[in-house]
């Protein structure tokens, strides 16, 4: 982007003095565990498994993450379901999302359509964040009735986990419309979860991800505040010196969602160059 012109007046987000302390994760964007599929042997309809497209979802999913300053861990392809809920509670995530998709019994073996949004019963983080997926969910399957909330407590995915936990079914892959719906739908589906997340977060949804560039900050001399929304009322997170080299993964409405020495968040944008 271009120079922008010096400003005169005060700079109201830049700050003299080096800010002391920082609390962790108390004060930093939100962080999820993104668990796709480890289900090869589940097979679709005219070709493909489950893994494999629940993780061109997972995919499709990191720009929208990235861009919305959502930072993640994701499970790899090669690990067993307890190595990857092994590794969700190494962590300190603040939500616990896995990636599916549904069969149904042998004896309706291609007859049932629908998406199933699971979380535990007892956890009120969890249900929130499966009824803000669910609740979205319906503006993009084609039968939104039959979208809907599941409790449960006997997916170790839900009950293992130490974060709270959502399980998504997106759709039957037996069954031959829901199974092209999801090989049609990649991009749409991983930007309608990344905006339930944004909702669940109380972040803005950026729609329109770009690849990383560079930016460097430039102030009058003083401290760019990094900030954990778009919102001079927000918390500082951290700062950036004048001069210094950010990543912007994303804008948003005169603010860019950067990455600098470990810390994501929010600068105003008439600020880097």
């Amino acid at each position: 982007r271009s120079p922008r012109l010096k400003q005169a007046h005060p700079e109201p987000d830049v700050v003299k003095e080096n800010l002391d302390t920082i609390d962790g994760r108390n004060h930093t964007m939100p962080i999820i565990y993104l668990s796709p599929s480890l289900q090869p042997f589940n097979k679709y309809v005219n070709g493909g498994d489950e893994q494999y497209y629940m993780n061109l979802i997972a995919d499709a999913m990191e720009p929208y993450l990235r861009a919305n300053g959502i930072q993640y861990v994701r499970s790899s392809r090669d690990m067993t379901l307890g190595q990857a809920i092994r590794q969700s509670n190494e962590g300190y995530y603040d939500l616990h999302l896995a990636l599916h998709s549904n069969a149904a019994p042998e004896s309706l073996s291609g007859q049932l359509q629908g998406t199933d949004v699971y979380y535990y019963p007892a956890s009120v983080r969890g249900k929130q964040a499966a009824t803000i997926i669910a609740d979205n969910f319906k503006n993009i399957y084609p039968q939104p009735n039959l979208v809907k909330t599941v409790p449960t407590t006997r997916l170790a995915e839900i009950t293992k986990t130490n974060a709270p936990s959502v399980l998504i079914e997106v759709a039957y892959h037996d069954n031959p419309e829901d199974a092209d719906w999801i090989r049609n739908n990649i991009d749409r589906i991983a930007a309608n979860i990344v905006q339930s997340l944004t909702q669940y977060f109380g972040l803005p949804f950026i729609d329109n991800p770009q690849p990383p560039r560079q930016g460097t900050v430039q102030t009058q001399g003083g401290n760019l505040n990094i900030r954990a929304r778009p919102s001079r009322d927000a918390q500082v997170i951290g700062q950036a010196p004048n001069g210094a080299t950010v990543t912007i993964n994303g804008e948003w409405q005169g603010w860019d969602v950067i990455s600098y020495n470990g810390i994501v968040g929010y600068v105003d944008s008439s600020y880097i160059v």
